[in-house]
């Protein structure tokens, strides 16, 4: 109607009718978001200027990879499986569950955690992780058959087969990973578009007496995970086609970068065809044209910060469309398809610009005061019942470094403990409530006899009571407060507990 040509699926079986016949489970039935609070604090007693856009993103890694975070996380995992999971037998006993990381780090940490909580518990069952090469960790160098004590060839029949139920991923098997007996995933890692649908669809296999699946997701939120499926769940329709002529602009910026020249590109293309003509190995055919590569690397560093994010972006939005495009269209290129074989070998050659760091340290300079998970409603997503549209492969251009915005540190923990404190709760009213509780308890006598003349443990307790006593005292004019210091989870009462103790103690 607009003039735009939509493209529909000449065969169509959707993911709907695919639940509906019963050929996959529909994973968004049992859908639990867990939503994460925290504080922080100043370590340190100077106020340096950090880099606000990368400071809230190390801040908010160090508070997910805090050994508080994760040992918490893990035992909420641990704890769902033995009693939703295992003991209830679902799957006639044979259910497995998959942890799902942001990285490899995140990864072996929930390994240890969760192997712990089991080793605790006393449970029959063990934990494996699956990630790819070798890492540096607390020292040490880990890899996956290292931690699971068997080759990474033998992990899939392992989990299937051996008296493991809980497998710990980073990227490996989140997708084309076939098994059945999945039930449950623990999802702490930010998904979204088909990547989350992929990772879910992990569950979505029928095996006798699998009726439902769980997902707990601690990272995203339930309106993304329902955007992200809809635009697969019934027919997905191109909103248009990806243009080709979108090349011409992207190669005439990389030839006129200077990191290369037509004679390094056929340079390449001809050590490349040769040896792949004559059957040889991927290392002789690397070595005859390692030279040219290398020349090209090094007419990249030449060029300044934006110019190498421009090129290296370029670069990759090229290989990407290209490689797209060759497969459904008859592109009569052979320049095209030569840059893009060129393109293959160089990119991985080429180093991230280096980039002053300018929130470097700031994990030291900040102190985990409190976190907390609150476990939000059990929802059953249902997807809207209509046609999708999607957009084109997209043909981008590099974009250079954005600027820096330094702020003070105080700031920069202000604005990430406002985003992530509890809701219904003001910094205001918080910090008032805490000088007001605290003004009481140091005049509370028992307390300070305890705290004066008996150990730690008795005083804790005697801290307890006068903190509640004091609480309970301001209930008319704190009543949001009071009502959070007293629900069901003891969210607020662990948090502020401990703060205390540690200011009147």
């Amino acid at each position: 109607a607009d003039g735009d040509v939509r493209h529909h699926p000449l065969h169509l079986y959707t993911m709907k009718q695919a639940i509906e016949e019963g050929f996959i489970i529909d994973v968004l039935t049992n859908y639990t978001p867990y939503r994460s609070y925290y504080e922080l604090n100043k370590a340190i007693e100077d106020d340096p200027e950090f880099d606000s856009r990368r400071a809230q993103r190390k801040l908010r890694r160090y508070v997910e990879e805090h050994p508080v975070t994760v040992a918490q996380k893990a035992a909420i995992m641990v704890d769902h499986f033995e009693s939703a999971v295992f003991r209830p037998k679902k799957i006639g006993g044979t259910a497995r569950a998959m942890v799902v990381t942001e990285s490899v780090n995140r990864a072996i940490e929930y390994y240890y955690a969760i192997r712990e909580r089991i080793r605790e518990e006393g449970l029959g069952y063990g934990a494996l992780v699956a990630f790819s090469g070798e890492r540096e960790f607390n020292g040490e160098t880990v890899s996956e058959p290292r931690l699971n004590g068997f080759s990474e060839s033998e992990t899939a029949a392992k989990f299937r087969d051996g008296d493991y139920r809980i497998l710990v991923c980073a990227d490996k098997f989140q997708t084309g990973y076939d098994e059945p007996l999945l039930h449950t995933m623990y999802v702490d890692k930010t998904l979204s578009g088909v990547k989350a649908v992929q990772t879910l669809s992990r569950l979505n296999r029928v095996a006798p007496g699998k009726r439902e699946t769980f997902v707990l997701d601690f990272a995203n939120d339930a309106d993304d995970i329902e955007r992200s499926f809809a635009d697969y769940y019934r027919a997905t329709i191109l909103s248009s086609e990806t243009d080709p002529n979108k090349l011409h602009d992207l190669k005439y910026r990389l030839d006129e970068s200077g990191v290369y020249t037509l004679e390094r590109v056929e340079d390449v293309n001809r050590a490349f065809h040769f040896h792949n003509g004559n059957g040889l190995g991927n290392r002789r055919r690397g070595d005859r044209f390692e030279p040219a590569l290398e020349d090209c690397v090094e007419h990249y560093l030449q060029l300044d910060e934006d110019g190498q994010v421009e090129f290296k972006g370029d670069a990759k939005s090229f290989t990407r469309t290209y490689a797209f495009l060759s497969q459904i269209t008859d592109i009569r290129s052979k320049e095209w398809e030569e840059l893009h074989t060129f393109l293959t070998f160089l990119i991985p050659k080429l180093p991230s610009p280096v980039e002053d760091d300018l929130a470097a340290g700031i994990e030291q300079a900040v102190d985990l005061e409190s976190y907390h998970i609150e476990k939000q409603e059990m929802l059953k997503i249902i997807l809207e019942d209509e046609d999708s549209e999607i957009e084109p492969v997209p043909v981008g251009m590099g974009g250079g470094l954005p600027m820096p915005d330094l702020d003070p540190l105080s700031v920069i923990i202000d604005e990430f403990n406002k985003y992530h404190r509890p809701p219904g709760v003001s910094e205001e009213d918080m910090a008032n409530w805490i000088v007001t509780v605290v003004n009481k308890v140091k005049d509370d006598k028992k307390f300070q006899n305890a705290r004066q003349h008996s150990d730690r443990e008795n005083a804790e307790q005697e801290h307890s009571r006068a903190v509640r006593d004091a609480v309970v005292s301001g209930l008319n004019s704190n009543t949001a407060l009071v009502g959070a210091y007293f629900d069901d989870e003891g969210n607020l009462r662990n948090r502020l507990n401990a703060r205390l103790f540690r200011l009147n103690y």
